[in-house]
C-alpha cells in the first residue's frame, strides 16, 4: 500500500502541475462546445432548439475527445524514463500501480473536466436545474473512459505520437458509456433526475472498466517491457 500510494501522490501532482495541468483537456473541451452553435442557423428560435437536441450529444463527444486526449502520455514517460521497470519491481501488484495512475488522472483532470461540463450544458441550453446532475453523469462517465483507456494507452505506450493507435483501439470500448451516459443526461433534463436505469447502467459500466482496465493494462505493460 505504501508504494500504490506513494505512486497515487506522485501521478497526482504531476498531472495536476505538467504543463497546464487539466487546463489544456479543459480548453479543448470547452471549445469543442463552444464551435457548435456557430456551426448552426443563425434564427434565434431554430437555433435554440437545435442546440436543446444537440447539447447532451455534443457534451459527450466531447468529454470522449477530451479523454483519448489525456491518455496518450499517461504511461509514455514511465516507459521512456525507467518508471516501468521500477513499477514491475515493486512489491504492490503491477494492477494496484495502474489503478493508483488511472484514479489520479481521474481527480486530477477527469473531475475538473466534469466540473466544467455543467457550464457547457447551461450554454447548449440545457435547463439549469440539470447542469449539475450532468457534472455527477460526466463525472462518471470519465471514470469509465479513463478505465476502458488504460488498454489502449498500455499497448500505445512504446509508440511515439500514439494517440490515434489508443483511439482506434479504446473507441469500441468507450461507445457504452457515452450511450448511457447520453441517456442519464437526457432524463435528468426533463426532470426525472438520476435514479434512472441509464444512469445505473453508467455506474456499472465506470465499476467494471476500473477493475478489468488495470488488469488488461498491467499485461501489456508486462509484454513491453518484454
Amino acid at each position: 500500500m505504501i508504494a500504490v500510494l506513494a505512486l497515487f501522490r506522485r501521478d497526482l501532482a504531476i498531472a495536476w502541475g505538467a504543463g497546464a495541468g487539466p487546463a489544456a483537456p479543459i480548453g479543448f473541451f470547452l471549445g469543442t462546445v463552444a464551435l457548435v452553435p456557430l456551426t448552426m442557423d443563425a434564427q434565434r428560435a431554430s437555433l435554440l432548439e437545435s442546440l436543446r437536441n444537440v447539447g447532451i450529444p455534443v457534451i459527450w463527444i466531447a468529454a470522449a475527445l477530451a479523454a483519448f486526449m489525456i491518455l496518450e502520455r499517461l504511461f509514455q514517460a514511465d516507459l521512456e524514463e525507467g518508471g516501468l521497470e521500477q513499477m514491475l519491481l515493486s512489491p504492490a501488484p503491477l494492477e494496484a500501480l495502474v489503478l493508483a495512475k488511472a484514479l489520479a488522472l481521474w481527480i486530477a483532470v477527469g473531475l475538473p473536466l466534469a466540473a466544467a461540463a455543467a457550464p457547457a450544458a447551461i450554454m447548449l441550453q440545457i435547463p439549469a436545474a440539470s447542469a449539475p446532475l450532468v457534472s455527477i453523469a460526466v463525472a462518471v462517465g470519465m471514470l469509465a473512459f479513463i478505465g476502458a483507456g488504460l488498454v489502449g494507452a498500455a499497448a500505445a505506450a512504446g509508440i511515439k505520437r500514439a494517440g490515434v493507435l489508443i483511439a482506434l483501439v479504446s473507441a469500441p470500448f468507450f461507445a457504452p458509456p457515452a450511450l448511457f451516459g447520453a441517456a442519464a443526461c437526457e432524463a435528468a433534463a426533463q426532470g426525472l433526475g438520476l435514479g434512472t436505469p441509464a444512469f445505473q447502467l453508467l455506474c456499472g459500466i465506470a465499476v467494471l472498466a476500473a477493475a478489468l482496465g488495470p488488469i488488461a493494462a498491467a499485461a501489456a505493460l508486462r509484454l513491453q517491457a518484454e
